[in-house]
């Protein structure tokens, strides 16, 4: 089953449609799920757990749950991502229980930890960088501009894009390549 679509709106109907497959016992339904989503839903689970084998184990345990909880997805009560996204911080936030103990350093060292959060102008400067990026993907073409979103921020590879497009893999990897270079020069102005 292929999960390609031109829009979004298509995209979450053909996700639905395989949800609905996979609810009737759908293996390759599945699969093409597991192959459109893996990508996001491995990143809810680095965000809760951190890189490694826990975030690859929730993301098993939620690919689990999703076998056998497809036939509960309502589409009407939300749209196939965000069910799928529920599912993976659960399975995440289950397993960062079970880890159990956690550490706790002694308060005299508190002192010695830095604080983590960005500072105010490196916000500001990295809220300057998407805009930058955003006014430059505007000047690609609509089509080239949805190449570079869905393979650098949805995570697509270059043959599910090839496929997606229906256009042979060399090309979409030339109009990937042409497209970045316009995207450097644009940025470098």
């Amino acid at each position: 089953m292929e999960l390609a679509g031109g829009t979004a709106e298509e995209a979450r109907a053909a996700l639905a449609r395989a949800l609905a497959a996979v609810a009737a016992g759908d293996r390759r339904a599945f699969h093409a799920v597991y192959q459109r989503t893996s990508a996001k839903l491995y990143g809810i689970c680095c965000r809760i757990l951190g890189e490694g084998r826990d975030a690859e184990d929730a993301l098993q345990d939620a690919y689990v749950n999703v076998w056998r909880r497809a036939g509960r997805f309502d589409a009407s009560r939300a749209s196939p991502i965000t069910w799928l996204a529920a599912i993976a911080r659960n399975a995440a936030i289950d397993r960062l229980r079970a880890r159990g103990t956690r550490t706790y350093a002694p308060i005299e060292e508190a002192h010695e930890l830095a604080d983590q959060t960005p500072r105010a102008d490196a916000l500001l400067e990295s809220a300057d960088e998407a805009q930058r990026l955003h006014g430059c993907l505007g000047e690609l073409s609509a089509r080239d501009a949805a190449l570079i979103r869905t393979a650098f921020l949805e995570g697509a590879s270059y043959p599910e894009l090839a496929e997606r497009a229906n256009e042979p893999l060399g090309t979409i990897k030339s109009r990937i390549r042409r497209a970045l270079i316009k995207l450097k020069d644009c940025l470098c102005r």
